[in-house]
């Protein structure tokens, strides 16, 4: 018997026989919902000696059969009011489960996000992308809306308007459409300053009218799914896109569900993170008025957004209690969930000097669980060496927070992904490794490089000279080297500027007479403070590429 667990409510199930329903009964299940009509199969007992032995045992039995493919509305309507009323949990079958699980995500259409339905599908084991546009309908069959444009952009953050701009820049008549909700772009490495006192948070956000490239189409909607096999972008509302080449950079998820309070402390009890716009100068108003007490920073499991970011935000508290003559007042913990304090280990020494001089304690295999704001209690799971974990309690009267994350839900519940839920790229072209018209770039894809803005803008122009040469506008192949950067700010006025690519190996943009960025400097700091946001706003997303010409793979003569 396979069973596959949706929620508490209800599990399907393949075939039931009645010598299950014991076992059925004695795992909590009230009701048993059969949807395979009688004679189907030769496999198959009558409904009529499964609801004989249902009622023995105490089971509410329902008889709603269906053909497979062919769910009308009526039968989902008919499905929808028997379970309502049916005691809670069901077991509902047929000859798989499929049919079973169809059912009850199209009544569920509407009230549940279709990444959800999708996802919830994944996990009992059943591919539902097939149902993608009636479940974006609310469960009915309807008509759709469709458009098509050359080249769809999925996502309108740093990595999406970049390729954009650098497709626009090859080749201006392209017929590029970008797909994203939001009203607003930030600047997100910006925040890290704006918790640190140095930005106003306002620098950092533009509106997405305002960068949005000339001659692109922005479709201000939310995608819902995919139908790679058809070339189409569902998005809410029963419209798809269709797409001749496909780019997917939605960004990244911050999971803050994933520990248990934080959600009900955010933004107050001294509970913050620069993850969050709204939060940095929650953030710094903290740092600036705190006059001393417990200070605990927090690292979650990789992959994450700029995986420095979390100790960033330590060494500027730190550098400003220290100017303010306070440090010695101040007890400072980090609390990392990794083993390494950096993983690129030649700009450890110098890391380490500060967290010497800061006096910080360094908590390493140590991943955040719970926060309870109003008592100021955090809980860690610490992994000991055997690999087993005890849980640690401490208290705190600050607290910086950096949330697990992961891909979006659409993302997560879509056929794009790997088996960790990233989308599936080759690592040196980012073309996706089973649809060859897909290309990812960003946070999303499963590319084994930093997760940063920096690295998006090396791969921008990858993507848009790979896509050319598939459309046959180009002679030329790209290749990502895994280009990374993260401007550690280790004090106010200094940076030690880490740049590296895949494995390790470091990439420095600078010789080291002028930035050696294995030690703190000033002009990296004036890079980080003055020079990167207007090469960001003006050049990364206008498609200039400024020390991100992308590395030649190979040429054809059959191209233009």
């Amino acid at each position: 018997m396979k069973l596959g667990k949706i929620n508490q409510e209800i599990t399907v199930a393949d075939q039931l026989l009645a010598t299950d329903l014991e076992a059925v009964a004695a795992q909590g299940f009230r009701s048993v919902f059969c949807h395979r009509p009688d004679g189907e199969g030769a496999d198959q007992p009558n409904f009529q000696e499964i609801e004989t032995v249902a009622k023995v045992l105490g089971l509410h039995a329902v008889y709603l059969p269906v053909t497979s493919g062919k769910i009308t509305d009526a039968e989902v309507q008919s499905f929808a009011e028997a379970f309502a009323a049916a005691p809670k949990p069901v077991m509902a079958y047929c000859r798989s489960g499929m049919r079973a699980i169809t059912l009850w995500s199209l009544q569920a259409a509407g009230k549940v996000p279709l990444s959800e339905l999708l996802l919830f599908g994944k996990q009992a084991g059943y591919d539902l992308s097939g149902l993608s546009l009636r479940l974006v309908s609310g469960g009915q069959s309807k008509s759709v809306t469709q458009q098509s444009h050359q080249i769809v952009i999925v996502g309108a953050g740093a990595a999406g308007i970049a390729v954009a701009s650098s497709l626009l820049a090859r080749s201006p008549d392209l017929d590029i459409a970008i797909i994203d909700p939001a009203e607003t772009h930030y600047y997100q490495p910006g925040w890290t300053l704006v918790g640190g006192g140095v930005f106003d948070a306002a620098y950092t956000v533009k509106t997405m009218a305002s960068v949005i490239p000339n001659g692109v189409k922005w479709i201000k909607a939310a995608v819902a799914g995919f139908e790679p096999q058809s070339d189409r972008v569902i998005l809410e509302g029963c419209q798809t896109v269709h797409y001749e080449k496909l780019i997917v950079c939605p960004g990244i998820k911050l999971h803050w569900g994933g520990v248990e309070g934080l959600i009900e402390t955010l933004g107050r009890n001294g509970v913050t993170s620069n993850y969050r716009y709204d939060l940095a100068p929650y953030t710094w108003e903290l740092v600036s008025q705190f006059k001393g007490g417990k200070a605990v920073f927090t690292q979650p499991p990789m992959p994450i957004k700029c995986a420095g970011a979390p100790q960033k935000a330590m060494y500027l508290s730190a550098d400003h209690w220290w100017r303010s003559g306070l440090l010695s007042k101040v007890e400072i913990d980090f609390y990392n969930a990794g083993a390494v304090l950096f993983g690129i280990k030649e700009y450890v020494p110098a890391l380490m000097a500060y967290i010497k001089k800061y006096g910080t304690q360094l908590h390493f295999n140590h991943r955040l669980t719970k926060v309870d704001g109003d008592h100021k209690k955090v809980w860690f799971a610490r992994t000991l060496e055997d690999g087993s974990q005890e849980t640690i309690e401490t208290d705190f009267d600050m607290l910086h927070v950096v949330p697990p994350q992961q891909a979006p839900d659409f993302i997560r519940a879509s056929a794009l992904v790997d088996g960790a839920g990233w989308i599936d790229v080759t690592p040196d072209t980012l073309q996706h490794k089973v649809y060859p018209n897909i290309y990812a770039l960003g946070d999303a894809a499963n590319s084994p490089n930093a997760k940063t803005a920096a690295a998006a803008r090396k791969q921008a122009p990858v993507v848009a000279t790979n896509v050319l040469f598939d459309l046959k506008l180009d002679n030329r192949r790209a290749a990502y080297d895994g280009y990374g950067s993260c401007p550690l700010t280790v004090e106010r006025g200094k940076v030690v500027l880490a740049e590296f690519g895949y494995g390790g190996r470091l990439l420095p943009s600078f010789p080291n007479w002028l930035i050696n960025g294995q030690q703190p400097s000033r002009l990296a700091w004036m890079l980080k403070e003055r020079l990167l946001p207007p090469v960001y706003w003006k050049g990364m997303l206008k498609g200039h590429e400024w020390l991100a010409q992308p590395q030649v793979l190979q040429q054809s003569q059959e191209h233009v």
